[in-house]
């Protein structure tokens, strides 16, 4: 009898170490790479999203917070069987703190081929501007 009930027990462990660990995978998310080059009148964010489409993009900005939020539509083969996974996620998640001299009422956004194009113009405070000087 102790040996069902070892098994059982052993069961029960190796079942809630799978479900631990596909929680800790649901929650999990790829950080994808971002490129961010500024120019005099803004920045531009270039991040590598591949597979995701419009639909599973999520993009807010709260107070001085910019969230990227995506999941890939990679279709894999319904009669796959994988025996190790090197890149099992299809989430995407990265948060940047912008600076107040950014306007964050003026982002625009474009998805084309896996890359996803952000644009934050500077706040007009921040834009440099030429100052006339008149001749007293």
């Amino acid at each position: 009898m102790s040996n069902t009930i070892q098994t059982s027990r052993d069961d029960l462990a190796r079942d809630r170490t799978a479900q631990d660990e596909q929680s800790r995978y649901s929650d999990a998310a790829l950080t994808p790479p971002v490129d961010v080059i500024e120019d005099e009148s803004g920045i531009t964010l270039y991040a590598d999203l591949p597979g995701v489409s419009r639909d599973k993009l999520n993009l807010h900005v709260e107070a001085a917070t910019l969230t990227i939020e995506a999941e890939s539509a990679l279709a894999v083969p319904q009669d796959l069987k994988t025996s190790h996974t090197e890149v099992g996620l299809g989430r995407f998640r990265r948060v940047f703190t912008l600076s107040k001299e950014l306007d964050t009422q003026g982002v625009t956004a474009e998805l084309g081929q896996g890359v996803l194009k952000l644009r934050i113009p500077k706040a007009a405070h921040a834009q440099p501007r030429r100052i006339d000087i008149h001749v007293a």
